[in-house]
């Protein structure tokens, strides 16, 4: 039986890799250990409905501030990725069949849990014709009928090995907040993202706002890998020329020493940069701190994110 526990049988591919040193994490990266009970109500939740979420799959840092104040990131379709991308935590392999009863327990979550807005991810899923596409779409549904108020932003994968009618599947289903990361620069895809395509990613978030001009559009990158300022600056022009509404930029954190090695910590002040350029470029939102995630502060962000349209509009 698979221990996804186990580094070795949690990364098959990355088993070969030699290991390689691990940077000290300077003191804007440390965190406190969850603790709280709102910690604890979260996560029990989350048992109880049997689901997964990016938080723990991912290692996320921000998991103890996030979770004590009931947000999770869930994770549908498995725990099991068909990728295996040098940056990522989520396990690798050949994954279980879909749930069909997942939607219905993940919007039931949300109920409970009280959510003004949820983000909802998942594994990579090669091995299904539409990528998940469906399985999204179906739990959006699910989100609607059961927390009509709750605000729904989705991370999705890219669709690469599928047909438009995957993408057009998923934004007929009206989430609020469409989000594909780039996480990279395209010069670092071969070492970082192997089995993704940077253009396809770029032109996947582009077509979304052509299938609905109206939906946010969103996406993210990690820093620290090994860029320079310069390709980061070049890869926020090519979103504005996607016209994607908000971007994530945060600091690459090292799983095991299997995993891509940290180049550098990006320091507070040129986070701080990144974002007064980004906001220069024409992005409605920017977070760029060292521990923003995709889904961090993202109900308070949406918020913001809403008002900039409508100040840009001139309706606020």
């Amino acid at each position: 039986m698979r221990d996804l526990k186990i580094p070795g049988q949690r990364h098959p591919e990355k088993a070969h890799r030699a290991d390689t040193a691990r940077l000290p994490k300077p003191d804007w990266i440390r965190v406190k250990a969850p603790t709280s009970a709102g910690y604890r109500e979260t996560r029990d939740i989350m048992r109880e409905h049997k689901l997964t979420t990016v938080c723990e799959e991912a290692g996320c840092p921000n998991v103890g501030e996030c979770w004590s104040q009931g947000h999770a990131t869930m994770m549908i379709m498995g725990e099991i990725c068909t990728r295996g991308c040098t940056f990522c935590n989520v396990a690798t392999g050949r994954p279980d069949a879909l749930d069909v009863f997942e939607p219905g327990r993940v919007a039931d979550a949300v109920k409970k849990l009280g959510l003004n807005h949820v983000v909802i991810t998942s594994v990579d899923r090669d091995d299904v014709a539409d990528g998940g596409a469906e399985h999204f779409a179906q739990t959006i549904r699910a989100v609607r009928r059961q927390a009509p108020g709750t605000t729904i932003e989705i991370l999705t994968p890219d669709f690469l090995k599928c047909g438009p009618e995957a993408l057009e599947t998923v934004v007929a289903a009206k989430p609020d907040v469409f989000n594909h990361n780039l996480e990279t620069v395209p010069g670092l895809y071969p070492q970082v993202r192997p089995g993704a395509r940077y253009f396809h990613s770029l032109r996947l978030l582009q077509r979304v706002k052509e299938l609905d001009p109206t939906m946010f559009t969103k996406s993210g990158i990690m820093v620290g890998l090994g860029e320079d300022r310069q390709a980061v600056q070049q890869v926020m022009d090519d979103m504005r020329a996607a016209d994607i509404d908000f971007l994530t930029i945060g600091q690459y954190l090292q799983p095991t020493s299997k995993h891509h090695a940290v180049h550098r910590f990006v320091t507070p002040e040129e986070f701080a940069a990144y974002e007064k350029a980004a906001f220069g470029k024409g992005f409605l939102m920017v977070s760029a701190t060292p521990l923003t995630r995709s889904s961090y502060h993202a109900g308070d962000d949406f918020a913001r994110l809403r008002a900039a349209r409508l100040a840009k509009l001139g309706l606020a």
